[in-house]
């Protein structure tokens, strides 16, 4: 599937701002990819379809989740990460995608996991600092980017359990994991 076809597809299932942003996450994700060592055709068909669930219905996405070999605790958390899991299955299901690469970067865009694929870091750090993305620190990560991939990952996590943390909210312990394994190989690496 080439660039055209995957965007013709991904627009209908987004509105117009979340379009822009899907493209700026494709380029970022290439950007990043080229950088950084990931596949870089990987990269785009997988920041294509990122977002591919975000727009669904909240209960098809409970049905699935509940369908699916997916973490029932999913269900006790936001919303917000439900898309990422959900948009690999369909994917997979509706587009035909069965490149696991591709998949595991979009199951993992929201919340990370430990031992993250380079490819996977690209997505989650591209999702993050792609252009079109306009709030507090996201321009010292776009910085940090450009020098180190886990250390931009590791400030973005930071801030989102931060943001998380003045709202309330409750944090995904897939997130805190994603830290914890970069911070640690991060410390190892300086040991």
């Amino acid at each position: 599937m080439n660039r055209q076809e995957a965007l013709q597809i991904i627009k209908k299932h987004l509105p117009e701002k979340r379009y822009i942003h899907t493209i700026g996450v494709t380029d970022t994700a290439i950007t990043l990819a080229k950088q950084y060592g990931a596949d870089e055709k990987k990269a785009e068909i997988a920041g294509i379809f990122h977002d591919y669930a975000k727009y669904r219905p909240k209960q098809e996405m409970i049905d699935i989740i509940n369908e699916e070999d997916l973490p029932k605790d999913l269900l006790m958390y936001s919303s917000e990460l439900w898309h990422a899991p959900v948009g690999a299955i369909l994917v997979k299901k509706e587009i035909g995608i069965t490149d696991e690469d591709i998949l595991r970067a979009i199951r993992s865009h929201t919340t990370g996991r430990a031992r993250m694929t380079t490819l996977e870091k690209v997505i989650m750090l591209a999702d993050y600092i792609e252009p079109n993305r306009s709030f507090p620190g996201v321009d010292d990560v776009r910085e940090l980017a450009k020098l180190e991939l886990n250390k931009a990952l590791i400030v973005s996590i930071q801030n989102t359990i931060q943001f998380l943390l003045n709202k309330n909210e409750l944090i995904y312990p897939k997130t805190i994991e994603t830290y914890n394994d970069l911070q640690r190989n991060l410390n190892q690496e300086v040991n």
